[in-house]
C-alpha cells in the first residue's frame, strides 16, 4: 500500500492538504506584523507620552516613533516604559530585527537643540512637528511602513514656525492631502459607538454654508460608506445630516438642504452605484435626530456638515477611544481624537487609549487594503 492508502496511487506532494486542509507537518507561513509609523506630535504636549505608551502596549504590530530621541526617552520615563525597549532604527532591516516588546525610534527624525519645556512650544517645536509628520508619511509612502498614525500636533506652533510649507498648515487632513496629491480627502471619526465623516473641516463657521455644496456632500458620503464597508458593515446605513435646524423646516429656516445637500446625496448615490459599496443613504436628516439614531445603532454612520457638528457627539460618545481617520489618501492615516493637552504634559497622566485605538485601527485598515 502507498502512503495514500490506495494501491498504485502517488503519495500527496509535500505540504499538500489531505481532505482539502494543510498537512499537519507543514506549518502555516508566518506573516510579519505590520509596521506602523507614528509621528509623535508636539514635543511640549502629551503626544510623546501617549505615543510611547500606546506603542509599548500595542498588540500585533511593530511601531516606529518619529520624533526627537531625547524627548521620547523622557516620555518613556514618565509613562514607566523601560529605556531598553526603545531602539533606534535606520531602515526596514533594522525594523525587522525589533524584538517583541521593542519600539523603534526612527534615526532620521529631526532633532531639537534642547528638550522642549512642557506646555510652552517654541518655533523650533513647530518646525520639528512638521518635519516628523512628513518623515513618517514618507515611511508609509515609500513602503517601509504599512500605515501612518499621527500624535496631537499644535497647528499654531507649526503655522508660525517659519518652516517651509508651514504657513498654510491648517491640520493633518489638509496637509497630507496636498503632500500626497490626493484628489479628495475626507476627515472622519470612528469609535464603537459612532462613525461620522465631515463635509467641511477647519473652516470658520461663517463660511460653512457656502462651503457646503453637492460635490463635497457626495465626497464625504461616498468615503464614509467605503470606511464602513472596510469596518465590516454590509450595505452601510448612512444618514446625511442637515445644516439648518429641523432640516430647514421646508425652507423656513434655510434652503441649503434643498439646494446643496439633497443634490449631493443624489450624486453620492450615483457614485456608489458605479463603484460601490452598496449603501443606504438617507437625508437630509436633522443633525440631532441623525446622531441620536446612530448612537442607538439604527444607523451605521452620519455625514456631518461642519467640524463641531461631528466632533461634539463623537467626543461625548467616545472621547479617548474615537479615532480620527483621513479618507481618500493613497496611504492609511489615523490619529487620536484629542489635542496637545499642555496642562497634562509632563505629568505622566495622559490617557494612551486613543493612541492604542488609532494604532489598532490603522493596522486593520491597512490589512483591508
Amino acid at each position: 500500500m502507498t502512503a495514500s492508502g490506495r494501491r498504485g496511487a502517488p503519495p500527496p506532494a509535500a505540504g499538500a492538504a489531505r481532505g482539502g486542509g494543510r498537512s499537519r507537518s507543514t506549518p502555516a507561513p508566518k506573516i510579519a506584523p505590520p509596521i506602523v509609523a507614528i509621528s509623535v506630535g508636539c514635543p511640549s504636549g502629551v503626544g510623546p507620552e501617549v505615543s510611547v505608551a500606546g506603542a509599548a502596549s500595542a498588540q500585533g504590530v511593530r511601531c516606529v516613533l518619529v520624533g526627537d530621541e531625547v524627548v521620547l526617552r523622557r516620555a518613556a520615563r514618565l509613562v514607566r516604559v523601560a529605556a531598553r525597549r526603545l531602539v533606534v532604527v535606520d531602515g526596514s532591516a533594522a525594523i525587522d530585527r525589533l524584538a517583541p516588546g521593542e519600539v523603534g525610534i526612527w534615526a532620521a527624525s529631526a532633532r531639537l537643540s534642547r528638550p522642549s519645556a512642557f506646555g510652552r512650544p517654541e518655533a523650533e517645536d513647530g518646525a520639528a512637528q512638521l518635519a516628523w509628520i512628513d518623515a513618517a508619511t514618507d515611511l508609509v509612502r515609500d513602503g517601509v511602513a504599512a500605515a501612518l498614525v499621527t500624535g496631537p500636533a499644535s497647528k499654531h506652533a507649526i503655522a508660525t514656525s517659519g518652516a517651509p510649507g508651514s504657513a498654510d498648515f491648517l491640520g493633518h487632513t489638509e496637509h497630507l492631502g496636498r503632500r500626497l496629491r490626493a484628489r479628495e480627502v475626507t476627515m472622519a471619526f470612528a469609535s464603537g459607538k459612532l462613525v461620522t465623516a465631515l463635509v467641511t473641516t477647519h473652516v470658520p463657521l461663517r463660511e460653512v454654508p457656502e462651503a457646503v455644496n453637492p460635490r463635497e456632500v457626495a465626497r464625504a458620503s461616498v468615503w464614509l460608506a467605503r470606511l464602513l464597508a472596510d469596518l465590516g458593515r454590509e450595505k452601510p446605513r448612512v444618514a446625511v445630516a442637515a445644516l439648518n435646524p429641523h432640516a430647514g423646516e421646508g425652507g423656513l429656516l434655510g434652503d441649503e438642504e434643498a439646494r446643496r445637500i439633497t443634490p449631493g446625496i443624489r450624486l453620492a448615490a450615483r457614485r456608489l452605484a458605479r463603484s460601490g459599496p452598496a449603501a443606504e443613504l438617507t437625508g437630509p436628516v436633522g443633525a440631532e435626530t441623525a446622531f441620536r439614531l446612530a448612537a442607538r445603532g439604527a444607523l451605521d454612520g452620519v455625514v456631518a456638515m461642519y467640524h463641531d457638528q461631528a466632533t461634539i457627539p463623537s467626543k461625548l460618545l467616545g472621547f479617548g477611544e474615537a479615532v480620527n481617520v483621513t479618507l481618500g489618501l493613497p496611504i492609511v492615516r489615523t490619529s487620536v481624537d484629542h489635542g496637545t493637552a499642555y496642562d497634562l504634559a509632563g505629568t505622566g497622566r495622559a490617557d494612551p487609549r486613543g493612541m492604542r485605538e488609532a494604532i489598532a485601527l490603522a493596522a486593520q485598515l491597512a490589512a483591508a487594503r
